[in-house]
């Protein structure tokens, strides 16, 4: 099981800039019958733990020096722009209580619908929501394709063996989570060019009326010519 040391910290408005420019992430602990405690965590540390455990893993949480407790990343906000990570929390679990959590499908093997008959896979559905005691989680629920062997073939989830003590809330054992659809026929394709040239003409004549408006408005509010002085004018 992985592991993460963080220390203790108090909140303070002003140092949570301090410590993002020192490499630190600012982050918090709480859990059922758990005093929330402020954590400071190191941003290198916490990266390379999260790639190996996402956030259906535990991971044993050292604060300061006190003993390892079991713990959950339920949450990462990152950056809009730089998506540096700019705060984390941690969820404290207890052993005899039940989780819900959404655990991702990954695909794995080859459709011969895709590889020999040139169809296209299709992924409905990307995660499951399940209920279990925390021994029973697991990072990622594995859907071999190779059930795919024909054109519109479809997988549900009620065909996919699940790891044990898994109990699964959504979405139904009757829902398509993978399927192979046909290629395009060559009509399609063409029906499909066409409504990509009529849109890009629309755009242009769209464009252009733009541009021919703001001349047009540029002209109406240009200075009107300067009345001749006295010098200029003719005299009688």
């Amino acid at each position: 099981m992985s592991t993460l040391t963080v220390t203790s910290r108090r909140p303070q408005g002003k140092g949570t800039r301090v410590l993002r420019r020192q490499g630190g992430i600012p982050g918090v602990v709480y859990g059922h019958g758990v005093a929330s405690q402020t954590v400071a965590v190191d941003a290198k540390a916490f990266g390379k733990v999260y790639r190996q455990v996402g956030e259906t893993t535990l991971l044993d949480l050292v604060v300061d020096s006190n003993p390892p407790v079991k713990v959950l990343v339920q949450e990462v906000q990152l950056d809009p722009l730089s998506e540096a990570v700019q705060h984390v929390d941690f969820h404290q679990i207890r052993m005899d209580e039940k989780l819900e959590v959404d655990i991702p499908l990954k695909f794995v093997g080859e459709a011969p619908a895709v590889k020999e008959l040139g169809g296209t896979l299709v992924r409905a559905v990307n995660e499951i929501k399940v209920r279990c005691l925390p021994q029973h989680l697991v990072h990622e629920i594995e859907v071999n394709i190779g059930s795919l062997a024909q054109l519109n073939d479809v997988i549900t989830l009620g065909q996919v063996t699940l790891p044990t003590g898994l109990e699964v809330l959504s979405p139904g054992a009757d829902e398509v989570i993978a399927t192979a659809i046909p290629p395009r026929s060559e009509a399609e394709l063409a029906e499909l060019k066409a409504d990509v040239k009529e849109d890009v003409s629309v755009v242009a004549v769209e464009e252009k009326g733009k541009e021919e408006a703001g001349a047009v408005g540029a002209e109406t509010t240009a200075a009107p010519p300067a009345e001749p002085s006295h010098k200029d004018k003719s005299k009688k």
